[in-house]
């Protein structure tokens, strides 16, 4: 029999223990900010019906949906988002949950796209969103989870970019393109990955602009200033149209409460490019940046839908949300050296000294774990040199040691592996001992 090469599909990848360990503190450290708000966790299947998820982010996500006849014939769809299944999910049972509903989703979804750096077709999303709302209150709240789900991981230079389609929407009435806003607000959204000027030829060869009127919108996403600057600018020149004054009123209110609350004036941009591709998107839009690794890209976005839940019942069911890109954050991690090198989620390691003692080993393995403390022991009596390489290997922090000499004055050795030092400790208070070292 011949071997079959071992390889992973283009877009996908493996991963290790020194990447899987960090993804899922990753995800932890996500559960635990979501929770903090109020978010309560679901979950909804991988595969769907196809209608499901078919028509509900326009033409270019439905190009990219893995679909496909499963063994009963029925056309079905892996999910490309959580937000739509999370649509679905709520015209199912929302009469049980009750409005609004604040849920919080962690799973692998799939796109059929081009990769890129740190983009895979497979990767984890973490979507939180409140449903069954208008009020704004709930998309500053969005923004406040945001900017706390950041600082939770670890990260100080990061830009939450803001804007609200109900503006960008009020603009195009103003200059009389209204009708064309779906094509040309998919093609706003590509200006960082093709530029201003592929932008401005696809604005007129699909929603059928003039040259000029291209660049109008395209000057009019250029606008920069900060915060207070761009808002009065557009309170002046386009606040007589009622939805871009209305979509003017949110962005104030979402940066005087964001500040009030404490989040860093700097951490919120207004930017008039940020549009969000997709058709469902109706009011306030996220993106968040590295600063420190610009060309990671978008890694933490999403927005207000006005009735997603519309495709699948009459009541109204209003939300707004956003989505962690965990792979490509940790990408982003990686490159930057902000992940240390560990294989082991247990922090200590018993040394197998004699085989004969493997009950006691094992016994204060239990004692450590009851507190808490993750431990291993090694299976085998090897060296003691190549037990403690492999604890090095690991990214163990230390490792507990004891032959017949110790064992017969009640003892442990207590080897911090990073220092190389040694301590001596009851077997009474060795447990104390470990916690006051790993703290």
């Amino acid at each position: 029999m011949s071997l079959i090469e071992p390889r992973t599909l283009k877009g996908f990848r493996d991963y290790p223990p020194a990447l899987m360990i960090p993804r899922e503190r990753m995800l932890e450290t996500a559960r635990r900010v979501f929770r903090s708000y109020g978010f309560a966790p679901i979950d909804t299947p991988a595969l769907e019906y196809a209608e499901i998820l078919t028509g509900k982010g326009g033409e270019e996500s439905d190009r990219l949906i893995y679909q496909f006849k499963d063994h009963g014939g029925r056309d079905v769809a892996l999910r490309f988002d959580l937000t739509v299944p999370f649509a679905r999910f709520a015209a199912q049972h929302i009469g049980q949950l009750g409005t609004p509903f604040k849920r919080y989703h962690m799973g692998p979804v799939w796109r059929g796209e081009n990769t890129a750096h740190g983009r895979y077709r497979e990767f984890w999303q973490c979507d939180f969103d409140t449903i069954g709302t208008h009020a704004n209150a709930a998309d500053i709240e969005i923004a406040l989870v945001i900017h706390d789900l950041m600082t939770s991981l670890g990260f100080e230079r990061f830009s939450i970019r803001i804007n609200n389609r109900l503006v960008l929407n009020g603009l195009l009435e103003n200059i009389g393109l209204a009708d064309r806003a779906v094509p040309l607000l998919r093609a706003l959204d590509k200006l960082p990955k093709i530029g201003a000027d592929k932008v401005c030829d696809e604005m007129q060869r699909t929603a059928g602009v003039t040259a000029d009127q291209a660049r109008q919108i395209l000057a009019l996403a250029a606008l920069q200033g900060d915060n207070e600057s761009v808002l009065n600018r557009l309170e002046a020149e386009y606040g007589s149209n009622a939805r871009t004054a209305e979509g003017i009123r949110r962005l104030r209110e979402l940066l005087a409460v964001a500040t009030e609350a404490g989040i860093p004036r700097d951490r919120l941009t207004i930017d008039l490019a940020i549009c969000r591709g997709l058709d469902y998107y109706t009011g306030t839009i996220y993106e968040t940046f590295r600063l420190d690794k610009t060309d990671i890209g978008n890694v933490c976005s999403s927005g207000r839908y006005g009735n997603l839940a519309s495709h699948y019942t009459k009541q109204q069911l209003p939300g707004v949300g956003a989505s962690l890109g965990l792979d490509r954050l940790l990408a982003a991690m990686e490159e930057l050296g902000m992940i240390r090198d560990v294989s082991t989620p247990a922090p200590v390691l018993i040394v197998q000294f004699d085989p004969a003692r493997l009950g006691a080993y094992q016994n204060l393995a239990r004692r450590l774990r009851g507190f808490g403390i993750g431990t291993e022991v090694y299976p085998e009596a090897k060296k003691i040199g190549a037990q403690l390489q492999y604890a090095e290997r690991r990214g163990f922090s230390l490792a507990l040691i004891a032959g017949s000499e110790e064992f017969a004055q009640r003892v442990w050795k207590v080897k911090h592996l990073a220092t190389r030092t040694e301590t001596a400790v009851d077997d009474a208070e060795v447990v104390e001992f470990v916690r006051s070292r790993l703290t």
